[in-house]
């Protein structure tokens, strides 16, 4: 049998002793196949420059999820040389939510930037070296569109 007390009856003796700003610290870099970030923790990310984070998101390339947790839509993505690699291209959303993508600029557009900042979440699905082709890496891409249905059921259109 569990022990517990409920919060009702020891909500008096309880004291808040801090409020912190965020929920997410930036606790050191996890390791590529643990990443599953919030937009606010990704923010968090690059807005602090947090160290661990910043140099392994700047020194690979990758393919990578991004998750609607409201409705479940998908939409993959990859991080190349040419477009700066994950750093640059979180970053991106970080600023204006959509990266460029022409789905997801809808998305800012109909729903709001708030929409995406609430709902969205960023994982990645695979990580390379920064000396892997991009040819491969934009293969294996469209590889996870097709596995994941994303052109179907998701965000990708291309």
């Amino acid at each position: 049998m569990a022990m517990g007390k409920k919060y009702g009856s020891v909500m008096d003796e309880l004291e808040v002793l801090e409020l912190l700003n965020d929920q997410f610290t930036g606790d050191e870099f996890p390791g590529y196949e643990n990443v599953r970030l919030t937009y606010r923790q990704l923010k968090t990310v690059i807005d602090r420059q947090l160290p661990g984070w910043i140099a392994a998101l700047q020194n690979t390339k990758a393919v990578y999820l991004i998750t609607d947790t409201s409705n479940g839509l998908l939409y993959v993505g990859s991080a190349t040389a040419q477009d700066g690699m994950l750093l640059q291209r979180w970053s991106s959303y970080v600023a204006n939510g959509h990266g460029g993508n022409v789905d997801l600029k809808r998305i800012v557009q109909e729903k709001g930037f708030t929409y995406v900042q609430d709902n969205f979440q960023y994982s990645i699905i695979e990580n390379y070296n920064a000396r892997m082709d991009d040819n491969y890496i934009l293969k294996r891409e469209s590889w996870w569109k097709e596995t994941l249905k994303s052109k179907v059921f998701g965000y990708n259109k291309n």
